[in-house]
């Protein structure tokens, strides 16, 4: 089976390249990667090594028509799973242009060649982040498929037209689409512009830690693994034109995962500053992904402490990466973003 992963460079996809090539002898997988600042070549130095003669990384732009004409032709694939995105919501806000380009227009430029080159699934990955936001009062309510899609961010509005061009090329076309949504995913070779990595590098050099507003938006976590175990199922069983939602049963305030990074790190709540909070910044996220367990079989089965234990250990143990992958650029950014705050 021929494999187009698109995204694979980055913390999700290359997690989920290499779960597919250990789980699957006969898959020949194709990593198309424009590897911007967050996409990592050395999260699969692994498996280049040993799978060399089913894997293969291709620079390229998924919005580039041409560019990926090309590969469709002389590929000839049998699926494509689309974890190509920028993703960072601050970025988002500062600059919607590149969210956009990647996540709209390269989203349709792949449907387009899927049809045309009659490749027989398609699996979009999405997020929580379509939904909206949630009451912190309704504390048994969480999102279903069915729910309306309310993005709040220039990065979830452009989530959200990806799915919805999705559900049109299936409506329209008849075409093989699946979509997933999944919570906040944590876990190794996360690029440290997210919240765990990011708390923790700051916590390490003594630095404040930046805490938007009160710091009781909660968030639902899932592991990195556990996320694509479901997005495998979803490509092996899903249904075409199915959403399926996947979470971690892990929902935790922003402030209690700072404190348990400060625990972990043997420092106290004197480094949190409560900051202005980020403009639509969505107050709750919970999924409910029972049909995903009905469908697909699909369940986490990591512990969100003890996972964030062994995330925090790799951390410590791979300090270099960090350091590595933080060019000037991202630094930058974070000094100009958080410097208005603190």
């Amino acid at each position: 089976m021929r494999i187009l992963i698109t995204g694979g460079c980055g913390f999700i996809g290359s997690n989920f390249i290499r779960l597919l090539l250990h789980s699957d002898s006969g898959a020949m997988v194709y990593n198309v990667d424009k590897l911007t600042y967050a996409g990592n070549p050395a999260n699969l130095d692994d498996v280049s090594a040993a799978f060399k003669e089913r894997y293969r990384l291709i620079r390229a732009d998924i919005a580039d028509a041409a560019a990926m004409g090309r590969l469709f032709r002389e590929a000839c694939f049998d699926a494509v799973v689309n974890f190509a995105a920028e993703s960072h919501v601050d970025r988002s806000i500062v600059d919607s242009a590149p969210f956009i380009h990647t996540n709209i227009l390269g989203t349709q430029t792949l449907l387009s060649l899927t049809r045309e080159h009659g490749v027989g699934r398609f699996v979009h990955i999405s997020t929580d982040e379509v939904y909206g936001s949630l009451p912190l009062e309704q504390k048994n309510r969480a999102f279903k498929e069915s729910d309306p899609l309310e993005p709040n961010s220039p990065y979830s509005a452009s989530k959200a037209s990806a799915d919805l061009l999705c559900r049109a090329w299936h409506e329209t076309y008849g075409f093989p689409a699946i979509i997933t949504r999944c919570s906040n995913n944590y876990g190794p070779c996360q690029f440290p512009e997210k919240l765990i990595p990011f708390m923790y590098a700051r916590a390490c050099a003594n630095e404040p830690l930046p805490v938007y507003g009160d710091g009781k938006n909660v968030r639902d976590w899932i592991h990195v693994e556990d996320h694509c175990k479901g997005v495998l199922l979803a490509l092996q069983k899903g249904r075409p034109g199915a959403v399926y939602n996947f979470g971690g049963n892990a929902e935790r305030s922003n402030l209690d995962v700072v404190r348990a990074i400060l625990s972990y790190c043997g420092k106290n709540d004197s480094l949190i500053r409560h900051v202005k909070d980020r403009p639509g910044h969505d107050r709750r996220y919970a999924m409910d992904y029972s049909r995903a367990a009905e469908e697909l079989g699909f369940a986490p089965s990591r512990d969100f402490e003890q996972g964030l234990t062994a995330t925090l250990d790799w951390y410590a143990r791979n300090r270099g990466w960090t350091e590595h992958i933080t060019s000037g650029a991202y630094l930058n950014f974070l000094q100009d973003w958080y410097g208005e705050r603190l």
